[in-house]
């Protein structure tokens, strides 16, 4: 995004023996070189070599007249909004085998851009310089981390934080300038913790706390940080214990922005953080055992303002929460409820049918099986998801064999369940059922005659009917 260029004269060609006049001179040349040059092109090499070299000379000159640092100010501006128009046709016309080069180049003149104003230091008569410069620095710091280039990122937000470190952040009363110190803050916290400072990043966050000003806004920003690190451990299994305590920051942070909300859109959007954040701290429990508290998150959930949360996951959350406490009424009591809701995705219902057959052993067959078919005909159904469950609920020999045999038979034998192996694409599931049943058979021995007569029957079914 192009910035407003400094108001002031228009800049009078320097001129004059001093050294400094001299430089600025070459840094406006370059600048003009850059302007000039065709912005379906990067700039060459030899002009960022060429722009350090005059920032390095020109730091050596400090300090300067308030005339010289607006001239400066000036300089940095106009080389960051062309910066802005070369990133913009980049965007457009660049493939994507040059996307880095062409970041990596322009997140380094950026960072020159920034350098240069820095220089300037205070300038009378610009008002929050220290502010306008730390944001040069910010949005630097911002491509660098998408390049993964974390230390560069790194030291870019370092000096912005800097530059705004003596600031006193309570008579700060623009809304831009307070959302500006939150975001440098939060944007430090995720380059720490890609690479692996997590006491930093976390630091930073609760830092972060000082910053929101009471704004719905700024909560959700912060409550989404802790979210998405919370997530992070999570997913890496490696300490639940501080993956829920970081969901639990968020949730605080939701329940702060939600009072501090003034429309209704806003509430809207902050109660659906919530949830979401309510239902990975349901998942972390789940993961810990502590199934109670699942259930609890999960009745919190349901019972909540404006009809509740009806999201999919909720079901399998209760069921495996139930099954864990040894209750297979109610898991099944959520498990036949999934098959009312058509949001669930196949994946998640199938392995929910797994996991309380696998609880239920015998005894969830027919519930199982019940479940599957009551599904067919409400949400997409593939081959591959009957194939699943059969082999699943047949398992190996043992108690129960006969019931079990029984029930797969009558499921593979269902008209809408050979209607899913009829398609053209299923070939491979035809062959995986039939692979499944005739192992079943071959491998069990012990069973009664009419059990291996049903399954040897099913198994014929799909080789003849679906054509193997």
């Amino acid at each position: 995004m192009r910035i407003a260029e400094i108001s002031s004269p228009e800049l009078r060609t320097l001129h004059g023996d001093s050294d400094d006049h001299h430089i600025l001179s070459q840094i406006e040349s370059i600048i003009k070189q850059i302007e000039s040059h065709s912005v379906n092109k990067q700039p060459p090499e030899t002009t960022v070599v060429n722009l350090r070299q005059c920032l390095t000379q020109l730091s050596q000159l400090a300090p300067f007249s308030n005339s010289l640092k607006l001239q400066i100010w000036k300089l940095s501006y106009r080389l960051w909004n062309v910066c802005v128009d070369i990133s913009n046709t980049a965007s457009i016309r660049f493939s994507s085998s040059s996307t880095t080069v062409a970041g990596e180049n322009q997140a380094e003149l950026r960072h020159l851009t920034a350098d240069l104003l820095s220089i300037a230091s205070d300038v009378t008569g610009i008002p929050s310089p220290a502010i306008k410069s730390a944001s040069f620095y910010y949005k630097t710091g911002m491509l660098w981390h998408n390049l993964r280039k974390f230390d560069l990122a790194a030291k870019c937000y370092e000096r912005a934080t800097d530059l705004v470190s003596k600031l006193d952040i309570a008579s700060i009363t623009d809304a831009g300038e307070r959302k500006l110190l939150l975001d440098l803050n939060l944007a430090r916290s995720r380059t720490a913790w890609e690479v692996r400072d997590q006491n930093l990043a976390i630091a930073l966050l609760n830092r972060s706390k000082s910053m929101v000003s009471g704004s719905s806004e700024n909560y959700m920003e912060l409550a989404k940080q802790f979210m998405s690190f919370g997530k992070c451990s999570l997913a890496a299994n490696s300490d639940l214990s501080e993956a829920l305590k970081l969901m639990n920051e968020a949730l605080e942070n939701c329940e702060k922005g939600f009072g501090a909300a003034r429309t209704r859109e806003e509430k809207v959007e902050i109660r659906g953080l919530r949830w979401k954040v309510l239902r990975f701290i349901a998942a972390i429990h789940l993961q810990k055992e502590e199934f109670e508290s699942v259930v609890k998150c999960v009745k919190v959930l349901r019972d909540s303002a404006e009809g509740g949360d009806d999201h999919p996951s909720l079901s399998v959350l209760a069921m495996k929460a139930w099954l864990g406490l040894g209750r297979h009424v109610e898991a099944e009591k959520e498990l036949r409820g999934m098959v009312i809701d058509r949001g669930i995705p196949e994946g998640v219902w199938v392995s929910a049918v797994e996991a309380y057959f696998t609880a239920a052993g015998t005894a969830g067959a027919e519930t199982a099986k019940g479940v599957f078919l009551g599904l067919l005909g409400r949400c997409h159904v593939s081959a591959g998801a009957a194939v699943r469950v059969a082999s699943r609920v047949l398992g190996g020999s043992g108690e129960g064999s006969k019931v079990r045999a029984k029930v797969v038979a009558e499921l593979v034998s269902d008209e809408r369940v050979v209607a899913l192996f009829a398609e053209k694409d299923a070939a491979k599931d035809r062959t995986a059922m039939h692979a499944v049943l005739w192992n079943w058979y071959d491998n069990v021995i012990t069973f009664g005659f009419i059990s291996n007569l049903v399954l040897l029957l099913a198994a014929y079914l799909y080789r003849f009917e679906c054509g193997l």
